[in-house]
């Protein structure tokens, strides 16, 4: 799979953008700010149907415009695929498969699937359990669209059970049948969740220290380690047992929304005990890990996203990265750099196939096929 040409109208800080594209390696040079990321970003929107840096689809249309569109011609199991995103301001968001509007953009997550690097990992290991969920359940809804929807019923229950411990709280009633009914809803649905997540840590153990161990050429232990209050007993029980807690509080205190994930190095918090350069190799890791996961339940590879990654990383390292999404097990990989020297030399140097695009004044400067 691969995108063979994008275009941008009126998106972010592109008033008209057109590239085709190479197949294996495409790299964007340029200064901050110039728009490197959010060539990146509407690779992002073509696959998840959203932004991966702005929440309001409002703030991606280009100042004192009035719409944006994204189209992109993409070959997928050998067929072309055109794919596009319309917005205009105030009405509703348009998605279109080959010229067909999806009724639910839940429809299309997981047809082009794709893997975004940036330099915001770091929040993944300093941030919220809230982050690490997501992350976790983004990699499983690029291949399990039964797991998207477990996950959307599951939300919208809990919601509802939400609504009702508030107004019990109000009220001083608490209709025990009613709840009934959402609870068994929420563990049905929160079981298969929980095994999701769990057999997504337990098959990538393995690959994931393959990764730690190629990009640090060291022996370093890391792990991904899930917590979930399930492991613990019987999910209705202890939503019975909470009970009292949930009504005082207004919210459901037990649960998979409250599930999290450590990020081990050695066995120890690597929040707390690893410099900047582990954190990063094992962010880094982490995502060529979603990589291999979602290649091997698609049998397609994922479009890998490496947003100006190469800050705080030697440039050993950095040759190392670009050497391995060099290798034929990853399909086509952009790079974005605000070094101007450093990537063109590196892919120079190697017999694989790319392109390089300056930003600055929009010039190619290398369109190796």
């Amino acid at each position: 799979m691969h995108l063979k040409k994008l275009s941008l109208i009126n998106f972010k800080n592109f008033a008209s953008f057109d590239i085709e594209l190479c197949e294996k390696i495409n790299c964007f040079i340029g200064d901050n700010g110039i728009g490197k990321t959010n060539i990146l970003d509407s690779i992002h929107y073509l696959s998840f149907c959203k932004s991966f840096v702005n929440l309001s689809d409002r703030q991606n249309i280009k100042e004192s415009e009035d719409f944006f569109l994204i189209n992109g011609d993409f070959i997928r199991l050998e067929n072309d695929e055109k794919v596009s995103c319309a917005l205009q301001r105030d009405k509703k968001k348009s998605f279109k498969k080959n010229g067909a509007e999806y009724q639910k953009l839940s429809e299309h997550i997981g047809f082009l699937p794709v893997v975004y690097t940036t330099p915001y990992d770091s929040n993944l290991i300093h941030g919220g359990s809230e982050l690490r969920r997501k992350f976790v359940d983004t990699i499983i809804s690029q291949f399990d669209r039964n797991y998207l929807q477990t996950l959307i019923s599951y939300n919208r229950i809990l919601e509802q059970r939400n609504h009702i411990l508030k107004n019990s709280f109000k009220s001083g009633v608490l209709d025990h049948e009613e709840l009934e009914i959402w609870d068994m809803q929420l563990v049905e649905f929160g079981a298969k969740i929980y095994h999701s997540r769990k057999s997504f840590t337990d098959d990538t153990s393995l690959i994931f220290q393959k990764y730690y161990n190629m990009i640090s050429d060291n022996n370093e232990s890391v792990s991904l380690k899930y917590v979930s209050q399930l492991e613990s007993g019987d999910f209705t029980q202890q939503l019975n047992a909470s009970l009292s807690k949930d009504k005082y509080l207004g919210y459901t205190s037990v649960g998979v929304h409250k599930d999290d994930f450590d990020f081990l190095l050695g066995g120890n918090p690597i929040k707390r005990f690893g410099s900047q350069g582990q954190q990063k190799t094992y962010v880094i890791s982490l995502k060529f890990t979603q990589f291999d996961y979602i290649k091997e339940k698609t049998n397609l590879a994922p479009i890998l996203l490496l947003d100006d990654i190469f800050d705080k990383l030697d440039k050993k390292r950095v040759k190392v990265i670009t050497k391995l999404v060099s290798d034929k097990n990853f399909g086509q990989i952009f790079i974005t750099d605000t070094s101007y020297t450093r990537m063109p030399d590196i892919l120079n140097e190697l017999e694989i196939k790319h392109k390089i695009l300056n930003l600055s004044n929009n010039k190619i400067i290398t369109n190796y096929e």
